[in-house]
């Protein structure tokens, strides 16, 4: 039995830069950032003043303001973005086998707002009036859970938390349980509602974020000497992801294949990356095994490129193990330079950028590499989005705790 292949078919995102999928699209190829301060709660106090925020969010538009109280910030997110999906894929799950469609989505952190909320409720008014709703709405799974509530699905239905891993690990189970007839439709990807009072400094205190306060659009650098650590962003990619003979069956408009998946451990520290990348490269060869490709069948890699000293010089080392040769070769950029890190979210949302490349022949740049590092030495697509047809892309995504996790997309 021939092994059943997997497309997306539906895609929808909550960013920074917006919610409209070919809107945010010419924002990314225009090298538009969608960093500024912080307008969510007071940062006086605060030595980051800068991420990627979600503004003027009330739900949003796919959600009204009842249904968007029930759930915390991230798991809005999820579902707003999932609606999007489903509408942009043309699906009706009335007409559809609802055992056999479901939600695998990916989160870092999860609903840490809602525990931040209900923690200060529990100190000034006493443990009493903690609300009943308050582990619903603050647990991982709360994100897929409430999608396959939502469009009343039964099919395959899990959170995935593997730190900044997290989205582009629920996709490649999402890809495992349609390839082996576990499921025919899913709603895969991740989200991420980390910049509270708490989750930003908590992120502060590892000394992990840039500090560059007075320039938030110019903040991001991947690759750049002068990076001082990543910018703490929001918001949720979701794909739907459909075995392709059932959508090419239904007449579905076809975005890209998903081609491959690969995984595996650092196993060396908590928050640091192996120096010399192998782990990461492992993941990269395993993605590359598992879609029966080689090095010199990629056209263009989407970096994990968080803006970190460590994690980009570990990523150029990593694309060097895997690719040899050729990695002075293929176009590389970090698209968080203009999105921010969205934590378990950014493998969900660099993973429709990455579509949206297969698409239209266009590779989003590397915006603020003013002055390489000499260590990353590759090909990062410097400042300008770059033409250039592409027929298989790779996407990287890396964690604390040493998950990493790669995924190829083709072009059909």
């Amino acid at each position: 039995m021939s092994q059943r292949r997997v497309v997306i078919t539906g895609i929808g995102w909550v960013t920074s830069l917006g919610l409209s999928i070919n809107g945010v699209w010419d924002k990314l190829k225009a090298g538009t950032s969608g960093v500024r301060r912080i307008s969510r709660f007071d940062t006086t106090q605060y030595e980051v003043k800068i991420g990627g925020e979600i503004t003027d969010w009330d739900g949003g538009p796919n959600l009204d303001r009842r249904d968007a109280k029930r759930l915390d910030r991230f798991a809005q997110f999820a579902l707003s973005a999932s609606i999007d999906a489903v509408k942009d894929a043309g699906i009706d799950f009335a007409k559809e086998d609802v055992w056999r469609c479901g939600a695998i989505i990916g989160t870092g952190i999860g609903g840490i707002e809602e525990f931040e909320t209900g923690y200060r409720k529990m100190i000034d008014k006493g443990p009493d009036r903690v609300s009943p709703f308050m582990v619903p709405r603050l647990m991982c799974n709360a994100a897929p859970g409430n999608v396959s509530i939502h469009f009343g699905i039964h099919g395959p239905n899990h959170a995935v938390a593997t730190a900044c891993a997290s989205a582009a690990q629920a996709i490649g189970d999402a890809l495992m349980a349609i390839r082996h007839d576990n499921a025919d439709i899913i709603l895969t990807g991740g989200s991420e509602a980390a910049m509270t009072p708490l989750g930003t400094a908590c992120f502060i205190a590892l000394k992990a974020l840039s500090k560059r306060n007075d320039e938030p659009e110019r903040a991001s650098r991947p690759f750049d000497k002068d990076r001082d650590g990543f910018i703490l962003a929001e918001g949720s990619g979701i794909l739907l992801l459909e075995e392709y003979e059932r959508a090419k069956a239904r007449g579905a408009r076809i975005y890209a294949e998903l081609l491959g998946f690969g995984q595996s451990a650092d196993g060396s520290h908590i928050t640091a990356p192996d120096e010399q990348g192998a782990g990461a490269a492992h993941a990269m060869n395993m993605a590359l095994r598992d879609a029966k490709l080689c090095a010199a069948d990629i056209d263009y890699v989407n970096a994990h490129g968080t803006s970190t000293p460590l994690g980009d010089i570990a990523e150029t080392r990593a694309i060097k193990k895997s690719f040899g040769d050729l990695a002075k070769k293929i176009p590389v950029s970090s698209t968080k330079s203009m999105t921010g890190h969205l934590l378990g979210a950014s493998g969900g949302i660099e993973a429709i950028i990455c579509t949206l490349a297969l698409r239209d022949g266009i590779l989003p740049p590397t915006i603020n590499l003013d002055n390489p590092d000499d260590e990353c030495d590759l090909d990062y697509v410097p400042h300008k989005a770059r033409e250039k047809t592409v027929h298989r892309v790779m996407s990287n995504s890396f964690g604390f705790g040493g998950h990493n996790a790669s995924i190829i997309l083709g072009k059909l």
